[in-house]
């Protein structure tokens, strides 16, 4: 059968994911009368949650006596590590771009490394059907989008169709049919090469390894594409690093190809397939699975570096151990490892003379999803405010910046630019995109961004649409301010009571109300000043044997505020952390006893 391999990349939330359920559809790998979900492909219940993809994930249909293998990768720039590593097992990509918002920071970012892999991206601008989509201005930015890249002639001139993923259907011209998809299949037959099966089935085994996965009976599960040769079940490999060593030999245990959404065990595979092999201990992603007989690797695609780092450590809190399972360093530490392997954007190191890591990567989404996704495993953690990583080239520190595109009602664009340029911000753009809205793109240190979602959402009254995506390093540009108020912190340890919360509710606003667990040390609010106040949440009224009409009636407590992952973990300030546990998120200090911290202001003053 002949092979297609594709991707689909788009920015965030630009429709990919929809789109690969109408092929899956259409192409029948779905009976008419089975059960089927919406998003078919985000399998992962964070991603289901939170409506984005995470993980970069294969499946496989057949149209017309040809197979296509199909990628679906993230939008977020965060998981940028999947889709490096993803585009180098295709030989096209289908580029999503929604008709009304026109290209984003995210699909510059994915396509830019696949015009720089050489591929040839077939423009898709979804959504067509929307009230102010304007497909013409969306394919003109798409052009001036891929010269400024540096595309080449054969990719500057790139086919287009206008489509809506949700309706199902794709046509070359804007007043189509709109009856099927048949014309994307149409044309990926006819725009993206097929694998060189002949001349390269011939030459002995070679696949790289992109995505590591585990599966409970056949244990390490390596997925890759084939770059020559021919694979039988029972064959024996090595694996190489990316250096050249030899770091196993190992027989293959069964071949696992993509078939639908399920994976099926086949007994051979050939050059340009993408399939899934076991029976590997050690070789994990980048490494080269080849026959004995090879002994160089297959060149793996450059990792762009982490830009912020945070300090996992085990709960020290009086509360430890309540909720979670999973409490010392050592499973802490392992799990982390792990996660390195298959995450090859995210980085660990030891902290010296203590029970911590440091953990890097792209971003606060990225390192957000995997504190949730240890937490949900029964993880117990406590965890630092990020920092930045700086580099220092040609003696000079240079730190990373970011480019941010924002979308406002133009109402809030005074307010918007005037945070930009507290947090070290340069406009770059500001134009109006009709109906009363404003585009506006800057460059701003990453340090500026840490802690200022949750701020945008407020002064655009949860309107504003924030991209960011990575773009230089850059001398350090100065200092930036940070939380402007201080916090209230417990003074003593158990239940909070109404009275007391009612009582110091002029001091500032709370994180907890009534009846809640509180010890020494907890952060339970930000106070309405800039310095931290500790107060006694547990103080109770005073009983007396005097009674008057209407002084015991209950008191009415403003609705405390409740952060989210990422949210807490960028209001903290650097002596402060979040404990992390699988039914609580807590704010505290890094030092619980108020003599400590005192001491150790100090010590730093």
């Amino acid at each position: 059968m002949k092979l297609r391999n594709i991707a689909i990349i788009a920015h965030v939330d630009h429709g990919k994911t929809t789109l690969v359920d109408q092929l899956l559809k259409q192409s029948g790998a779905f009976r008419d009368n089975q059960a089927t979900v919406e998003r078919a492909m985000d399998s992962n219940d964070l991603e289901r949650e939170r409506g984005i993809t995470i993980l970069a994930k294969a499946t496989s249909v057949s149209w017309n006596n040809i197979r296509f293998n199909i990628v679906d990768t993230p939008g977020h720039a965060d998981f940028g590590g999947e889709v490096e590593r993803i585009l180098s097992m295709v030989d096209g990509v289908v580029l999503l771009v929604d008709a009304a918002e026109g290209p984003m920071p995210q699909t510059k970012f994915v396509t830019s490394k696949a015009l720089a892999l050489g591929l040839r991206p077939i423009v898709v601008l979804n959504k067509v059907d929307k009230k102010d989509s304007d497909p013409d201005r969306a394919h003109n930015e798409v052009f001036d989008l891929f010269d400024s890249l540096g595309a080449n002639d054969e990719q500057l001139d790139f086919p287009v169709l206008y489509a809506s993923g949700r309706s199902g259907w794709a046509d070359k011209t804007i007043n189509g049919e709109r009856k099927n998809l048949d014309a994307l299949f149409d044309l990926v037959i006819k725009h993206v090469p097929e694998p060189s099966q002949v001349c390269m089935n011939t030459k002995p085994f070679q696949m790289l390894a992109t995505t590591l996965g585990g599966d409970s009976f056949l244990g390490r599960i390596l997925t890759g594409r084939v770059e020559a040769g021919v694979l039988k079940a029972g064959q024996s490999l090595r694996a190489i690093t990316r250096n050249g060593e030899i770091i196993e030999t190992f027989r293959v245990s069964k071949i696992l190809a993509f078939r639908g959404l399920k994976q099926q065990a086949i007994e051979q595979a050939e050059a340009g397939d993408i399939v899934s092999i076991s029976g590997m201990s050690k070789a994990t992603v980048a490494d080269t699975i080849a026959d004995p007989s090879v002994t160089e690797p297959i060149p793996a695609q450059p990792i762009d570096p982490p830009t912020i780092t945070v300090t996992f450590g085990i709960n020290d809190s009086p509360f430890a151990g309540r909720d979670g399972n999973k409490v010392q360093s050592r499973v802490i530490r392992d799990r982390l490892l792990k996660e390195c392997e298959s995450n090859v954007a995210i980085k660990v190191a030891d902290v010296p003379d203590s029970d911590s890591f440091d953990v890097s990567g792209r971003g606060e989404l990225q390192i957000g999803i995997l504190i949730e996704n240890m937490r949900r495993e029964g993880f117990e953690l406590s965890v630092s405010r990020p920092r930045v990583v700086y580099r220092h080239i040609e003696g000079v520190k240079n730190e990373p910046i970011e480019e941010v595109t924002i979308d406002v009602d133009d109402e809030y664009t005074g307010t918007v630019i005037e945070k930009l340029s507290l947090r070290r911000g340069e406009l770059v753009e500001m134009r109006s995109t009709g109906q009363g809205k404003t585009r506006i793109v800057s460059l701003i240190p990453s340090r500026g961004l840490i802690g200022y979602h949750g701020e945008f959402m407020t002064d655009t009254r949860g309107t504003g649409v924030l991209n960011r995506i990575f773009s230089s390093w850059e001398p350090f540009k100065g200092s930036i301010s940070g939380r402007k108020r201080g916090v209230l912190i417990s003074m003593e340890t158990g239940k909070s009571v109404a009275y007391a919360i009612f009582n110091l509710e002029d001091r500032g606003k709370f994180f907890i109300g009534a009846g809640e667990d509180v010890y020494e040390g907890m952060i339970i609010g930000e106070h309405s000043r800039d310095n931290d106040l500790e107060v006694n949440p547990l103080k109770g009224k005073k009983l007396t044997n005097v009674r008057a009409s209407g002084t015991d009636e209950a008191v009415r407590l403003t609705t405390p505020i409740r952060f989210g992952l990422e949210q807490a973990i960028a209001y903290i300030n650097d002596d402060e952390m979040v404990e992390v546990t699988p039914s609580n998120l807590r704010l505290r200090k890094v030092f619980l006893d108020p003599h400590e911290r005192k001491r150790k202001q100090k010590l730093a003053s």
